[in-house]
């Protein structure tokens, strides 16, 4: 069974080392390797955990999941959606989008992933997210910026 709750700073560590794991398949995707997940550091994620809510799914005492969110006037910004490799595919995700969208209620919820990341883009999109606009990055990567209003 999946716990979800919000995180403690003494998770941090644990946070980011899931993220170092879980993203290796979008820097696979996109043959790079320095995408700020991967190259985020803890005190940048403890900046994130002050400005805003992070979630994290525990199964068996060990984080298996994490969401992070901050609100911007109407506006919910969702974003690391992660889920350890392990346990992906078995649900984690879709139960951690629903779970940080109760955390903080605005009129619209906002996040993005990359053009390629075709099984993000179907979770969000299952979801009632809509795709509103895109973007190339600094690499050339196009992400694609969704909605769901409330």
């Amino acid at each position: 069974m999946i716990g979800i709750t919000k995180a403690e700073p003494e998770d941090l560590e644990k946070l980011l080392e899931l993220q170092y794991s879980a993203y290796q398949s979008e820097a696979q995707i996109y043959d790079d390797y320095s995408i700020q997940p991967l190259t985020q550091t803890l005190s940048e994620v403890k900046e994130e955990f002050h400005k805003g809510v992070i979630l994290k799914a525990v199964s068996d005492g060990m984080i298996v999941g994490s969401v992070r969110e901050y609100a911007d006037g109407n506006t919910v910004h969702i974003g690391k959606l992660m889920v350890h490799p392990d346990y992906q595919g078995k649900g984690t995700g879709r139960r951690l989008l629903s779970a940080i969208e109760s955390v903080l209620y605005r009129k619209r919820f906002e996040l993005f992933t990359g053009s390629q990341s075709e099984r993000n883009l179907h979770l969000y999109e299952s979801a009632g997210y809509t795709r509103f606009y895109e973007e190339a990055d600094k690499a050339g990567v196009i992400d694609i910026y969704l909605e769901k209003n409330c």
